[in-house]
């Protein structure tokens, strides 16, 4: 008991403080060992900022999409343009050179 006085007492006052103790060691607890811990929010964070993301450009990606579909389906220009480019249709009396940058 006595060696226990000894080390408190050799402690800086502000240790010594049971209410500033016990804040220091819930503070540790909750960075550090909490099940929801700040390290793991963080993470958990950053994850749902890239999925909100990734939300964001599949959307404008389906748009931007379905208003290619709408155009192909209704405008036989595009149809005509969308086959030439994509498979390399061509009329008869055409010829067509493939020209590729590597």
């Amino acid at each position: 008991m006595e060696r226990v006085r000894l080390i408190i007492n050799s402690l800086p006052k502000p240790l010594r403080n049971k209410y500033i103790v016990t804040i220091i060691i819930f503070i540790v607890w909750i960075i550090f060992f909490d099940d929801y811990n700040l390290i793991k929010q963080k993470k958990i964070q950053k994850q749902v900022d890239d999925l909100v993301k990734q939300k964001n450009f599949y959307s404008s990606e389906r748009i931007k999409d379905s208003t290619e579909l709408y155009n192909l389906k209704n405008n036989k220009e595009q149809q005509e343009k969308f086959a030439r480019e994509r498979f390399l249709m061509k009329k008869d009396n055409e010829e067509i050179f493939i020209i590729r940058n590597e």
